[in-house]
């Protein structure tokens, strides 16, 4: 089906917002697949917070051209589905590696975090990302002594305060 210009356009200008909310993009190659398995898919992709859409790579270039995610370019070949993270880095990759678990004809061929083009053969890692909870909750792991002390100290302070003061009083 031919579009017109300005569903081109407008196909572009969503993109080019998509892409600048997203933390990365993965790309796969999806021959073969039918319509409900993609379905299915988009539907993993709602409920983990991935923007998936197929796109005419020609349009994707011009939509990514002048955003973090331009390096992935030269990997736009093919009939290509997208996947945005918008929550977690990780996201799409995550959803791409999970669901090619139970359906071989979907292939990762690309992912970016808008620091270089990665290869397929980084989709466990870029995957393996955490979430922004999971991350702040490691954070706070590693703050957890420290802080305890830190917490204790604070409560200490006002009966040291008080025994210096009753100290400076009694000199007096």
């Amino acid at each position: 089906m031919a579009l017109g210009l300005v569903a081109k356009k407008e196909i572009v200008a969503e993109i080019s917002d998509v892409a600048s909310k997203a933390l990365s993009v993965a790309v796969a190659e999806y021959r073969g697949m039918e319509v409900g398995e993609l379905t299915a898919l988009r539907i993993k992709a709602r409920e983990q917070g991935v923007y998936i859409r197929v796109i005419r790579n020609t349009l994707a270039k011009r939509a990514l051209a002048e955003s973090k995610f331009a390096d992935i370019d030269s990997a736009l070949v093919g009939p290509l589905i997208y996947g945005f993270s918008i929550d977690a880095p990780g996201g799409a990759a995550r959803l791409f590696k999970d669901f090619s678990k139970t359906n071989n004809k979907l292939k990762v061929t690309a992912l970016t975090l808008g620091s270089g083009l990665l290869g397929p053969e980084k989709l466990d890692a870029v995957a393996s990302l955490p979430t922004r909870d999971e991350a702040l909750a490691r954070l706070l792991a590693t703050f957890k002594a420290p802080v305890g002390k830190f917490v204790q100290t604070i409560n200490e302070v006002p009966s040291k305060f008080a025994r210096v003061l009753a100290a400076i009083k009694e000199t007096k």
